[in-house]
């Protein structure tokens, strides 16, 4: 149960405030069992149908999950708790194969887009009223979502790709409705969908995407919308192929009224062809992001949408932020007419190190898969146990829980620090992490 924390009121508000600061303080730390609602009702004196209602915002807010009889419990990742809290410093000596960033080194230095933006600022400052999206960067987002086989549709910006899915989500979706996602996904989504009051249904996947008769299943189930990664699938490096695409579109398009997602995070640094979804249902969304290719800290989605979509989510939008600093479209502009990227050496890059480690997993009888992107995705029987191997032998990896619902266990390596000389050495120590403990004998 809930341990010494007392929880407290006599209203449905107050008593998911009291849950809220424990959780918040570390009186309820993630996996903590709550009350019966019956037996809480009783210990407050409250009509149980009051606890009910308290327990139904928490789960809205993203901060305990309920499991039928097994009843109901903090999230291992309540929103409440800060990312950072969830980091632990590495001991000296650790290489960090676990932060999932890009390569500085294949990061396009940013001095001249910046100064660049700043001289158009100069000879003409943004001022309110102005185009959401500088005429610029629209022409140049159009012509390559054009080229890639994106519908037509408005261009709208958003300060990431999460915060594209969320919007687009919030546009069509209530709390209760279900969403169909990778499995295993991005450990972000997995968060944000649960957060945002909306019930998970998973989607296994291998290297071309999404299976069929997962997608089938889930949309049996009941899901309003449907989150794929058309390629550097984080954590396994899935990439939708043709063939699958076409699956997948026969498929939705026997549901024309569920919302399709695609996110194209990898934009800029992947070898493999794009395959969309959008356009298979009437409602849809395309989100390419810059992070990857340009560095985090360039917060710039580009996001096409039908007519519907892409009003309701810039009507929210110029209520709240109004629009993506036109400072960094400029700089994103800048970047893409000079072509400051080269895209197809960094894919090389990333592409060689990924086959270069799943080769020297393969020869010693480790099976791994990572067709795109930055990781590499490996099976384990024990996800504790290979992480904690791994760290003692030098290496820190990203445990498969936070990226998995039901799939089974995995740990994920992130290439981008990783040089020619490094994958032998990785190799060997994952071989020796990934195996089943020896018994221990006595006498």
């Amino acid at each position: 149960m809930s341990g010494e924390y007392e929880i407290t009121g006599g209203r449905a508000a107050d008593i998911a405030t009291s849950v809220e600061q424990g959780v918040s303080s570390g009186a309820l730390p993630p996996g903590s069992v709550l009350p019966p609602m019956r037996e809480l009702a009783v210990r407050l004196g409250v009509n149980p149908n009051t606890v009910a209602a308290a327990y139904r915002t928490l789960r809205e807010r993203g901060l305990i999950e309920t499991d039928g009889r097994r009843g109901s419990r903090v999230r291992e990742r309540p929103t409440t708790l800060a990312r950072d809290a969830l980091r632990s410093e590495l001991p000296p000596g650790v290489r960090d194969l676990a932060s999932g960033s890009p390569d500085p080194a294949l990061l396009p230095p940013l001095g001249e887009a910046l100064a660049a933006a700043a001289r158009r600022y100069a000879h003409r400052p943004r001022l309110y009223g102005d185009d959401v999206v500088v005429p610029e960067l629209e022409r140049a987002a159009r012509a390559a979502f054009d080229a890639d086989g994106v519908p037509a549709g408005p261009v709208l910006l958003t300060a990431g790709s999460l915060d594209a899915v969320e919007r687009v989500l919030n546009a069509h979706l209530r709390p209760g409705d279900a969403v169909a996602v990778e499995d295993p996904g991005w450990r972000s989504l997995l968060d944000l969908v649960p957060a945002m009051g909306l019930k998970v249904l998973p989607m296994p996947l291998d290297e071309d995407g999404p299976l069929p008769d997962g997608l089938a299943a889930a949309l049996a189930a009941g899901a309003r919308a449907v989150i794929v990664t058309d390629r550097a699938q984080n954590p396994t490096g899935a990439a939708v192929t043709a063939a699958r695409a076409a699956e997948l579109r026969a498929l939705l398009g026997q549901h024309r009224q569920v919302l399709v997602i695609d996110d194209d995070h990898g934009h800029g640094i992947v070898e493999q062809p794009l395959h969309t979804l959008a356009g298979a249902t009437d409602s849809w969304a395309f989100v390419r992001s810059t992070a990857k290719a340009y560095g985090p800290d360039l917060r710039l989605a580009v996001l096409a949408a039908d007519r519907v979509t892409a009003d309701r989510v810039q009507g929210r939008y110029q209520l709240g932020p109004g629009w993506v600093s036109g400072l960094l479209q400029h700089t994103v502009v800048d970047l893409w007419e000079r072509g400051a990227l080269d895209g197809p050496a960094v894919a090389r890059s990333y592409a060689a190190r990924r086959e270069a480690l799943i080769a020297e997993l393969a020869a010693r009888g480790v099976p791994a898969r990572g067709r795109g992107g930055l990781h590499v995705w490996v099976p384990v029987p024990d996800e504790t146990a290979a992480v904690a191997r791994l760290q003692a032998a030098g290496w820190a990896v990203t445990p498969g829980i936070g990226f998995r619902l039901a799939s089974p266990p995995g740990i994920r390596l992130t290439v981008s620090q990783l040089g020619a000389a490094d994958m032998a050495g990785l190799a060997a120590a994952v071989a020796d992490a990934v195996r089943p403990a020896r018994p221990v004998r006595y006498g």
